[in-house]
């Protein structure tokens, strides 16, 4: 893995939601009561798999998100998510925006979705959930313990 390797991902609606590696923070966007951004720092095995699995498809070639016409028409849906990528490998900045707007994605387009989906589990594994009531009937905090089982993103199901 490069020294110089980070990653942020924007994703859903608007793009409110991030993980941002440059940074180590993650927002989470919640609709009505705005955004919540709150430290997230991916230890180095995580980044390393997470590079290997941006190896495994490819991440620096170029991608095809806009799928081919069937009938002469491309599917399209409303209201749609978009996720926005911004990478950072070996001095090289690569960007790649995955419309969310078709009812397909491409092929390029799953394989993104799948690894924003990886990262995100990532971090779902290792966050805390904390359950506060309200300050008379206590607090009630636990965290979880889970094994990700992660599957390869270079094939398509």
């Amino acid at each position: 893995m490069p020294s110089d390797f980070d990653f942020s991902i924007h994703f859903g609606v608007q793009k409110k939601n991030e993980i941002n590696t440059f940074e180590g923070t993650g927002t989470k966007d919640l609709i009505a009561d705005g955004t919540a951004t709150t430290e997230l720092i991916l230890r180095e095995e995580e980044m390393k798999d997470i590079y290997e699995e941006m190896q495994e498809i490819n991440i620096v070639e170029p991608k095809e998100f806009r799928p081919e016409p069937i009938n002469g028409t491309v599917c399209m849906q409303e209201p749609h998510g978009e996720d926005k990528w911004k990478i950072i490998i070996n001095g090289e900045t690569l960007t790649h925006s995955i419309p969310g707007e078709y009812c397909k994605p491409t092929n390029d387009g799953k394989q993104l979705i799948e690894l924003k989906n990886y990262v995100f589990n990532i971090i779902k594994v290792r966050v805390s959930i904390n359950h506060s009531q309200s300050p008379m009937e206590g607090t009630n905090s636990y965290s979880t313990n889970v094994v990700l089982v992660r599957p390869s993103l270079g094939r398509i199901i």
